[in-house]
C-alpha cells in the first residue's frame, strides 16, 4: 500500500514549494492575470484622462490627431495582429514538442515587436521635426494654418500631445519589455528547454504580449481615427 505522506516527487522544472506541474502552472496563471488586472486599472486611468480632455477639447484633439501618420500607424496594428498569432502558435508548438517551429515563432515575434519599435520611432522623429513634443519647444503653428476654419488653443494642442507621448511612451516601455522577455525565451527554446511537460513560461509571455497588443488595438482608434470628416 503506497504511503499517502510520502513526498511528492519533482521534476527538474517544478519548484520545491508546488505538488505538482499543474498546480505551479495555475499559481503561475494566476499571478499573470493578477498583475495584467493592474495593468489594465493602469492604463485605465490613462485612458479616462484621454476621453474628459476630448470632449472638453475636440477641435484641438482632432487637429492633432489629423497630424499622426495614419499609414505608419496602421502598419504597426497589422504588425502587432501578426505579433499575436505568432506568439498563439508558438505556445501551440510548445505544447506538441516542435522545438524548431517553436524557435522559428519566437524569432518572428520579435522580429515583429523591434519593427513596431522602429516604426514609432520613425513617427516620433516626424513629430520631433514639427516641434509637437510637449515643452518649452512646442509649436502648434503649423496646425493653426492648416486649419484656420476653427479655433486651436496651443495649450490644449499640447494636452493632445501630452497624451500621446505618454500613452504610446508606455505601450513601448512595455513591448521593450516584451522584447526583453521574448529574447529570453527565445535562448532557452534553442536550448530545448520547453516542450509537452513543461511550457509555462511561454504561456504566461503569451499572455503578456496579448496584453500589450489589445492596449494598442484601443490607442490605435483613439489617436489616429478621432474624426476623419472636413473640421469646421
Amino acid at each position: 500500500m503506497a504511503d499517502s505522506t510520502a513526498t511528492p516527487v519533482h521534476g527538474p522544472e517544478l519548484l520545491h514549494h508546488f505538488s505538482t506541474a499543474q498546480q505551479q502552472r495555475d499559481a503561475a496563471s494566476l499571478g499573470m492575470w493578477l498583475f495584467l488586472g493592474t495593468e489594465i486599472m493602469f492604463f485605465g486611468g490613462m485612458f479616462l484622462a484621454y476621453l474628459i480632455y476630448r470632449l472638453l477639447y475636440f477641435n484641438e484633439f482632432a487637429a492633432g490627431s489629423r497630424s499622426l501618420d495614419i499609414w505608419l500607424g496602421t502598419i504597426n496594428t497589422i504588425v502587432l495582429i501578426c505579433s499575436s498569432l505568432t506568439v498563439a502558435l508558438g505556445v501551440r508548438a510548445a505544447q506538441m514538442g516542435k522545438r524548431k517551429l517553436l524557435v522559428i515563432l519566437l524569432l518572428l515575434t520579435l522580429i515583429f515587436g523591434l519593427a513596431f519599435l522602429g516604426i514609432k520611432g520613425v513617427e516620433w522623429y516626424a513629430k520631433y521635426k514639427e516641434h509637437h513634443i510637449p515643452g518649452m519647444s512646442f509649436d502648434a503653428g503649423d496646425l493653426i494654418r492648416d486649419y484656420p476654419q476653427i479655433h486651436i488653443d496651443p495649450a490644449h494642442e499640447q494636452i493632445y500631445f501630452s497624451l500621446y507621448f505618454a500613452m504610446t511612451g508606455l505601450h513601448a516601455l512595455h513591448m521593450i519589455i516584451g522584447v526583453g522577455m521574448f529574447t529570453y525565451l527565445l535562448y532557452h527554446s534553442m536550448k530545448g528547454r520547453y516542450g509537452p511537460e513543461y511550457y509555462t513560461p511561454i504561456e504566461m509571455g503569451g499572455l503578456y504580449w496579448h496584453f500589450v497588443d489589445v492596449v494598442w488595438i484601443y490607442l490605435f482608434p483613439l489617436l489616429y481615427l478621432i474624426d476623419r470628416k472636413p473640421l469646421g
